[in-house]
């Protein structure tokens, strides 16, 4: 311990060895430098090629699109998974006892082919190529999520059942669902197409907010206290354009060029006593020969007819798609058919599948506080050049405000199944159920979740 052998010994064992001299400093920091610049060089190098692989540039070098190399939508796989893998339990008429009511209407007279057209006919085609998807599973047991098939939009509209009516059935059919009250909903899908969201059942805040929502409106605080659409759960989807618009080779009505065109802008609709409208409408007064915007009939025996329709839409460079009784209106999705650039005049506009779609590069947004002649004078400043670039980028977007089925490599149903595949979760529970060591599912009678009968409370 106290030997005078024991003393501390400095760190300079090895310095017999070599001496490290100026020189040997100065070629390990020119070592570092040099790696230093090859590993950013490297690394640009690898960033371009997987830039050049995973990203669609378009005219005037701007990026729409995420594509992959056979030109399909490229989804950010965090998140989402490298491809589409989820299974949908769709319900079945006959299965619940109400159901029907929300499909037909309370005696069953309503025929699907009037709901299935018009700007609402989403709910009737979601449903049908779901039945069709090969993402479809017959057993509830290893459904990822549920699908609840209603054309209460339709029914409503078509006197099939009152407010009172849709209010009730629709807590009878939930008592109904099992794996409905073992989620809390969360993994069950429901369609509301129109304006009014899932405001079309009173009581959706009771029983519907966990539930995933698809609808095209993503604001309706201008009738309600608060929106119904919630951006963590629910997802926003394409307006129905008509059939005959967005069949591949001849539609019904074709663009014009440019230069053909008789106006810079239009608004085609109803002034719907909004202001944004009847702002549109008096500019249109005061410069008849840049904004078309006619007194239309949608009903009567001056009724404007479809290819009517499609034929003013097309005669302008830009559309004007302002707010009506909601946020979303169909102008918007109409235009890309007629190759008519979209000037969206709602501010509180949701729009579908923005984790991949730039919505800068095919349409414009402009203050709806804002409308007058400062707006057409912005329009006329931006050469045709620029126009087409934008008509051009549209023509790669429009393709997913398709119904067609999600074989398709661009298709609205394609989209909507990469959105729900992000909702889809491994385990599922709620306030109302409950689970042992054995990882069996029990409810507060501690009743095994297989002996669950219905009409069950809803959570």
């Amino acid at each position: 311990m106290g030997s005078p052998n024991n003393k501390p010994r400095a760190f300079t064992s090895h310095t017999h060895h070599g001496l490290c001299t100026r020189t040997h400093q100065i070629a390990a920091l020119a070592l570092i430098i040099v790696t230093f610049f090859l590993t950013r060089l490297l690394d640009q190098s690898f960033s371009s090629c997987a830039s050049q692989a995973s990203v669609a540039q378009l005219p005037g070098s701007r990026t729409v699109l995420r594509v992959n190399g056979g030109g399909s939508l490229s989804w950010p796989e965090r998140g989402y998974g490298s491809q589409l893998s989820l299974k949908i339990y769709v319900y079945e008429e006959d299965e619940i006892d109400g159901l029907k009511s929300l499909l037909y209407g309370r005696d069953g007279s309503i025929p699907t082919e009037v709901c299935v057209t018009g700007q609402w006919g989403t709910q009737v085609k979601i449903h049908r190529l779901l039945l069709k998807s090969r993402f479809r599973t017959r057993r509830k047991e290893e459904a990822d999520l549920f699908f609840v098939p209603t054309y209460i939009k339709c029914v409503r509209m078509k006197g099939g059942l009152n407010d009172k009516e849709i209010d009730q059935m629709y807590v009878k059919v939930l008592s109904q669902m099992p794996y409905f009250r073992l989620s809390g909903g969360r993994n069950h899908i429901f369609v509301f197409p129109s304006g009014a969201g899932p405001h079309l059942f009173k009581s959706w805040a009771t029983y519907l907010n966990r539930s995933i929502i698809l609808t095209p409106e993503g604001d309706r605080t201008d009738k309600k206290d608060t929106s119904a659409f919630n951006t963590w759960k629910d997802i926003i989807i394409p307006g129905n354009v008509a059939d005959e618009m967005t069949t591949n080779g001849a539609t019904l009505v074709q663009p014009l060029p440019l230069s053909k065109r008789k106006f810079l802008a239009n608004f085609l609709g109803r002034a719907q006593r909004k202001l944004g409208r009847l702002q549109l409408i008096e500019l249109a007064k005061q410069y008849p020969d840049k904004l078309e915007s006619p007194e239309l009939q949608f009903s009567g025996p001056d009724k404007l007819g479809r290819i009517e329709y499609f034929h003013h839409l097309r005669n302008a460079k830009f559309c004007f798609a302002p707010r009506g009784e909601s946020s979303w209106t169909l102008r918007f999705y109409e235009s890309f058919f007629v190759e008519c650039v979209p000037v969206i005049l709602s501010d509180q506009v949701e729009l579908p599948f923005q984790n991949v779609i730039d919505y800068t590069q095919v349409s414009i947004k402009w203050p709806s506080s804002r409308i007058g002649p400062q707006l057409l004078e912005y329009l006329e400043s931006i050469p045709d050049k620029v126009i087409e670039e934008m008509i051009s980028r549209g023509r790669e977007v429009r393709c997913w405000w398709v119904y067609a089925s999600e074989s398709e490599p661009c298709s609205a149903m394609r989209g909507i199944m990469w959105e729900l595949q992000r909702k889809v979760r491994k385990f599922h529970q709620s306030t109302e159920t409950f689970w042992l060591h054995n990882g069996s599912i029990i409810n507060r009678n501690l009743e095994q979740f297989s002996n669950w009968k219905p009409p069950m409370p809803l959570p």
